[in-house]
């Protein structure tokens, strides 16, 4: 029979054969004002002083919540150290099956330590190179798909950001690339008039600066010079971004953050690097020709007509494309690995470290793929 939702809740102890029933009546519900634990189970223990058991009787339950078996459960913990052990009785269903799935306990997961071999780190190593594969992966295609908006005019970028970008990595870069590119075309003077003087062939002095320069290292130089102040930039300004969660609002808002970030600085780098090549160029071989003046005894005249004469179309394309090559690889390098920062400071500085470290290392395969295929075409 059951009580009527109006009736309070309430318990009450009667012994019987082997320990005591413990009935309870009236509506237990969590608003409802009922019996605290503490009472039920100094009553039970007074009732049973040397332990038992206690059977609950729940025919004169009326509504009950989730409280109910929780009470049941605590109730049954703090009699057991007395000796005293809860029989359900007559109860609802449902009663039953809670209180057994909450005393249902999941036995705690053994965790040992695997053992740190050479196997376990070479593992662990390919993994970490797979999944940053896989990023990589997915970061070129959400660049591709960035190009594709921009060509269609709907890329969500501003052109104050693509201008300040150009600003930050062409003119402002011009002073190192100088003072890098005429040391590195004295040295290449250098170099080559040792072996060249034992054939009294210095004038060929020329000939190896202006190719050299114009059609390899002045595009390979560059893109270090760029890797290492444009790419580590690009990293510490997304990264700090990460860190001030703003790439997340970014997100949030619906704005790629590819699109927003990534293209303006990508873009900036493809308009820039030709230029900062061919002046490189340039540069280096006004180095050579320093040295051939002052060292070699070889007119200006000489090593102008001998420049022109090596010089061809063809080493001044290769060198722009090996330019703009080098410039594309560190903007996607230095913006993956900002985008890719934790959220601390320390991660930051990690970020620009690896996007230093991984632009130069595409920028050196890019350097050896593009070298021995443009050989191979006889180009």
């Amino acid at each position: 029979m059951t009580s009527p939702p109006s009736t309070p809740p309430d318990f009450a102890l009667a012994p019987q054969t082997g320990g005591a029933c413990l009935a309870l009546r009236g509506a237990w519900r969590r608003d409802d004002p009922r019996p605290a634990r503490e009472a039920i189970t100094a009553a039970a223990s007074a009732a049973l002083p040397s332990g038992g058991t206690l059977t609950v009787d729940g025919s004169g339950l009326g509504p009950w919540d989730g409280t109910l078996p929780a009470l049941l459960r605590e109730l049954a913990e703090a009699l057991a150290p007395q000796g005293i052990t809860l029989v359900l009785g007559e109860l609802p269903a449902g009663v039953a099956k809670l209180i057994a799935l909450a005393g249902a306990s999941v036995p705690p997961e053994q965790h040992t330590a695997p053992p740190d071999n050479f196997f376990r780190r070479l593992g662990l190593a390919t993994l970490a190179r797979l999944n940053d594969g896989h990023e990589f992966l997915r970061y070129l295609g959400e660049i591709m798909l960035a190009l594709g908006a921009f060509c269609r005019g709907r890329a969500r970028m501003r052109r104050s950001d693509f201008w300040w970008v150009v600003q930050e990595v062409g003119p402002q870069a011009f002073p190192i690339v100088s003072l890098i590119s005429l040391l590195v075309g004295l040295i290449l003077a250098y170099m080559g008039a040792q072996q060249l003087a034992m054939f009294g062939a210095q004038i060929y002095i020329a000939d190896l600066v202006a190719i050299g320069m114009v059609r390899e290292i002045g595009a390979l130089m560059t893109g270090i010079v760029v890797a290492g102040r444009s790419g580590a930039a690009f990293a510490a300004q997304l990264g700090t971004m990460q860190v001030n969660q703003e790439i997340d609002a970014f997100r949030t808002w619906g704005i790629p953050p590819v699109e927003f970030l990534v293209l303006p600085r990508l873009l900036a780098l493809i308009a820039m690097m030709p230029l900062l090549t061919l002046y490189a160029g340039l540069v280096g071989v006004l180095g050579g020709a320093l040295v051939a003046f002052t060292v070699f005894d070889i007119s200006a005249f000489e090593y102008y007509h001998q420049t022109l004469s090596a010089l061809s179309l063809t080493h001044i394309l290769v060198g722009l494309f090996k330019g703009t090559l080098y410039g594309s690889l560190v903007a996607l390098a230095g913006c993956v690995r900002g985008l890719q920062c934790g959220r601390s400071a320390q991660a930051v500085g990690e970020a620009t470290t690896s996007a230093v470290v991984t632009s130069i290392l595409f920028i050196v395969v890019a350097a050896s793929l593009t070298t021995i295929v443009f050989q191979k075409l006889g180009v």
